[in-house]
């Protein structure tokens, strides 16, 4: 699994250096900036939303997945803009793994506020 996102955070990164967003939907979105990227991310969340929500009652599942994996593409776009790769995400969820969610949630927050304080 973590080499599709390898390959997908190379071929974004090779996107990204091209100056051709006439042939390359990467290029252009991100020659738009920042707020373009989140903007396609906050639309791909909501339509991965509508998709589960019509899934519940007799939709299609293929449709829930097409939308996850728009939402995925955009979300490594972003992080690619921001100097970042799947594996750091990848890093912070099995630095995670085997802890419950309430202690991992109480965890960020105690090191929030330690870091507030300095």
């Amino acid at each position: 699994m973590s080499d599709v996102l390898e390959s997908l955070d190379n071929v974004i990164a090779e996107r990204r250096r091209s100056s051709d967003g006439e042939s390359s939907y990467v290029a252009s979105l991100c020659q738009k900036g920042l707020d373009a990227v989140l903007k396609k991310v906050a639309e791909e969340s909501g339509e991965t939303l509508i998709a589960a929500k019509e899934a519940q009652h007799g939709g299609e599942l293929a449709a829930v997945v097409r939308e996850t994996a728009d939402l995925w593409f955009h979300s490594l776009v972003m992080l690619s803009v921001l100097g970042l790769r799947s594996g750091d995400v990848i890093a912070e969820l099995e630095k995670r793994f085997g802890l419950s969610g309430i202690a991992e949630k109480a965890a960020r927050h105690a090191e929030s506020n330690s870091t507030r304080g300095s």
